[in-house]
């Protein structure tokens, strides 16, 4: 699971609303041939990364190269259940990187078309993101 190492802050505000704008950063393919593009917003967490992840590599039976785009470094707090109102802010519970649309998340290359393209596409379906497949092509 990805965690960070060390964080300057412990706990963050919760920040505005995911939908409002689009992605400045990250938005064209950077290393692959082939990649995942946002088309709307969301929190991923590390465990659907590492999902999408693990369905991309075993897609591609260990051929070509993956690189994955997004890290999540936001810390997600909760409350116990049952806790009354007061007492503070909760414990850091996990981590989440926010998606804007427009973001590429992974990118694949050293195999063909078809494979690439069907490797992301079931990658898409264990993300809270619509999402597109693009290619420098």
């Amino acid at each position: 699971m990805l965690v960070p190492k060390k964080v300057k802050h412990r706990k963050w505000q919760k920040g505005r609303s995911k939908t409002r704008t689009t992605e400045t950063r990250g938005t064209k393919l950077a290393f692959g041939s082939y990649g995942l593009q946002a088309l709307s917003g969301a929190w991923m967490n590390s465990r659907q990364i590492e999902s999408a992840r693990r369905t991309i590599t075993n897609y591609l039976k260990r051929e070509g190269k993956i690189w994955i785009r997004v890290f999540p470094d936001k810390p997600i707090t909760t409350r116990p259940p049952e806790v009354t109102m007061g007492g503070g802010k909760g414990a850091v519970d996990h981590y989440v990187f926010p998606i804007k649309p427009g973001r590429v998340m992974f990118e694949v290359d050293g195999v063909s078309k078809e494979i690439a393209r069907e490797a992301l596409r079931l990658a898409s379906y264990k993300l809270p993101v619509t999402t597109r497949i693009i290619s420098s092509e």
